[in-house]
């Protein structure tokens, strides 16, 4: 059987179609992001991340959200520019996305469905939670906005197996 998360589509900031189906295999390294907030300087521990471990499985993947402080106000023109210009982001991000509540995207209903944060909740609490993914499409891991991705690499090497 699929995993459930293979099931979920979104675009990207340019406006294509991203269907995370094409990502069976791979380890995810999921991330709701903002570019006016005070973990936005995570977005260079993700790409270093990004860049050490493409070649062994893993896909990070970006979500900015605009629910926490408005600290995503920008279009997403201006994220991606944001994104290239401070921190050199070669990663995929999809187009700006809600996490929480009625409207939130159905890939984040899933993920916070499926792993429970701190005391058990399931709303997502600030910027940069990350949900680690599995090459078998289980949701591993779930991490709070002050870890930061270089702490996770233990998690991620052992997500992704042997080099």
């Amino acid at each position: 059987m699929t995993s459930p998360i293979y099931d979920f589509k979104t675009r990207t900031l340019d406006g294509k179609d991203l269907d995370l189906a094409q990502f069976k295999g791979k380890v995810l390294l999921i991330v709701n992001t903002a570019s006016q907030c005070g973990f936005t300087p995570q977005y260079a521990g993700l790409e270093a991340m990004h860049r050490k471990y493409k070649y062994r499985g893993l896909v990070v993947l970006g979500f900015p959200c605009n629910q926490f402080g408005g600290q995503e106000p920008g279009s997403s023109a201006q994220i991606a520019e944001f994104c290239d210009s401070h921190y050199g982001v070669s990663f995929t991000l999809s187009e700006k996305v809600e996490v929480n509540g009625s409207n939130a995207h159905p890939l984040f209903q899933y993920l916070t469905r499926t792993k429970a944060g701190v005391l058990g909740t399931e709303a997502i609490k600030w910027n940069f939670t990350k949900f680690l993914v599995d090459r078998q499409g289980e949701v591993i891991g779930r991490y709070g906005s002050v870890t930061t991705p270089e702490s996770m690499e233990p998690d991620i090497e052992s997500a992704l197996g042997p080099a």
